[in-house]
């Protein structure tokens, strides 16, 4: 075969397989685009309105808020449990401060953490079985007037 004839099938090859590579890469991104749901927590002072993304999967869970250095202002992760068990989170690898609210069947408030700890590996126990867990930025909880009873609301719930 003629060196140039080679050349281009090299050439050829390798477009293919760039955008072979370009088409996984953008599935793979639409596979891990995270899912947005509107969540409400009534408190004593009125509605708390967040956009949260939901952690799915059992590997979205495992990672969580990991690597993230921000959040949105009305953002967070809601870990759904069914069915409803003990929960034990922790920080590794999570650079920002979170809140972690633990949420039980009846969409009450059994617990929140308040401004854990970045990077440890202490665990955050729910204390209790729980529906669900709610992390949002550290101090949010407090700064919105969240507490311990309010109730949550959360599409698909």
């Amino acid at each position: 075969m003629p060196r140039s004839l080679m050349v281009i099938g090299a050439a050829l090859a390798l477009i293919a397989g760039c955008r072979a590579n370009s088409a996984s890469a953008v599935a793979m991104a639409a596979v891990e685009a995270p899912v947005l749901t509107p969540l409400t927590i009534e408190t004593r002072n009125g509605a708390r309105r967040f956009s949260v993304e939901v952690a799915r999967t059992g590997e979205e869970q495992a990672r969580g808020l990991m690597y993230r250095t921000s959040l949105p202002e009305d953002g967070g992760m809601i870990f759904p449990m069914d069915p409803p068990r003990p929960a034990a989170f922790w920080m590794k690898n999570t650079p920002l401060p979170l809140d972690i609210i633990f949420i039980r069947a009846d969409g009450t408030i059994a617990r929140i953490a308040a401004r854990t700890t970045p990077y440890s590996l202490d665990l955050v126990e729910s204390g209790e079985p729980v529906a669900a867990v709610l992390e949002i930025a550290g101090g949010k909880a407090a700064a919105a007037g969240i507490a311990e009873g309010d109730h949550v609301r959360w599409a698909g719930r």
